[in-house]
């Protein structure tokens, strides 16, 4: 989760040195053959946020819940926890999920927010933490390619190898539905909403995108 045009910026430069094979490994079909050898199917999937634009979705939040809509469907996780605060735009990311899950046919009571995390490795931290305050035992995570990749380093070493990975299959994408649901998100809309632009610097964003803002001593 970050500000949407740096994270384009940062997919793009990716690309390239994927296209050379320097970095980045393993690749999303081998996470995902990891994670089905683990488990058939899983407990809960963590989905990962990023701001809303209003009026519809964008083009990454679009594939990450297409993504996760396609994972219940195949009965690979039986839960969804949508994680992400209010951070650059007035709606809290993962309640936005939620609503757009549910209009797609996601029963609401599997789809559960976790509304705290500001970066993407947070993302992961507090949606592992609520998924095993919730009694969860198999956990992944689910996001586009990149961000899977991103967070791969992370999640070995702060979940003990207990979270897996289901990340986007482009070809596979492709032939779902695109259909965008139409959603009642201005009720969900934060008064007086401050950025985190605003409140906090650079250094202390990238802080938070390194996972450096986690209290990883804190109680439940």
């Amino acid at each position: 989760m970050r500000d949407q045009s740096l994270y384009y910026a940062v997919i793009i430069v990716t690309a390239l040195y994927l296209s050379s094979c320097l970095v980045f490994k393993p690749s999303a079909e081998k996470m995902t053959r990891r994670a089905k050898a683990a488990h058939p199917q899983y407990d809960v999937i963590i989905v990962p946020g990023i701001q809303f634009t209003e009026p519809v979705w964008d083009r990454v939040l679009q594939m990450r819940l297409i993504w996760a809509k396609h994972l219940y469907d195949r009965g690979l996780t039986k839960n969804i926890i949508t994680s992400g605060s209010a951070v650059y735009s007035p709606f809290v990311e993962a309640e936005i999920m939620k609503e757009y899950l549910v209009a797609m046919g996601v029963p609401k009571e599997h789809v559960i927010v976790e509304p705290r995390a500001e970066h993407s490795t947070e993302n992961l931290w507090y949606g592992y933490k609520l998924a095993k305050r919730k009694g969860f035992k198999t956990i992944a995570l689910a996001s586009d390619p990149f961000q899977s990749k991103m967070l791969y380093r992370f999640a070995k070493k702060r979940t003990h190898k207990e979270v897996f990975f289901l990340p986007v299959i482009i070809d596979t994408l492709r032939g779902l539905p695109h259909d965008a649901p139409v959603i009642n998100y201005e009720p969900l809309r934060i008064q007086n909403f401050v950025p985190i632009t605003e409140k906090i610097s650079k250094r202390q964003r990238f802080k938070g995108t390194m996972g450096r803002n986690i209290d990883f001593k804190e109680k439940d």
